[in-house]
């Protein structure tokens, strides 16, 4: 009895680690022409809070990045760095202490490392990128991200009353 459970719980995280991954690509996609460039306000980072919620979403957030990335981004840079600097972001966002911190390990960690390569490949300054890739982060988490946390927050409560 005990087995079913664990893998009906296990089944149950995989499943909506695909679904964050699967609404992370098509987001990106939705909102394509702000998801991708120098200055880019990419709506999917939203969903970077929620490993703070649970590590489950951190493969989640690796995945949707990469996929995104290998169908619209700037290749193999995108491919490979970026989704590498996702899933670091990811990591440490389901680290952080508290729920207003949550939103700072992907500003900090894609502005500073998505600004290595997207600089040069679009011949801006470094810190240019920074700031703009910094900009749109902060935006999109504390817009978007935190309210989205809120409300995840409020259905793993709801669901554990019910139970």
């Amino acid at each position: 009895m005990i087995v079913k459970e664990v893998i009906i719980m296990s089944l149950k995280k995989i499943t909506q680690a695909a679904i964050v991954a699967g609404l992370y690509v098509v987001l990106v996609f939705v909102f394509q022409p702000i998801s991708f460039g120098p200055v880019q306000f990419r709506i999917a980072e939203a969903l970077v809070i929620l490993p703070f919620l649970d590590p489950v979403f951190v493969p989640a957030i690796y995945i949707g990045v990469l996929l995104a990335n290998i169908f619209g981004g700037l290749g193999t840079w995108d491919i490979w760095f970026g989704s590498l600097i996702s899933l670091v972001a990811a990591y440490l966002t389901s680290k952080m202490p508290n729920k207003f911190l949550a939103p700072l390990p992907a500003i900090f960690v894609n502005s500073f490392g998505v600004s290595l390569y997207l600089a040069p490949l679009y011949g801006v300054p470094y810190f240019f990128s920074v700031i703009w890739i910094g900009i749109g982060e902060a935006v999109v988490l504390y817009a978007l991200g935190l309210p989205l946390l809120k409300v995840f927050e409020k259905q793993l409560k709801t669901k554990r009353k019910g139970n």
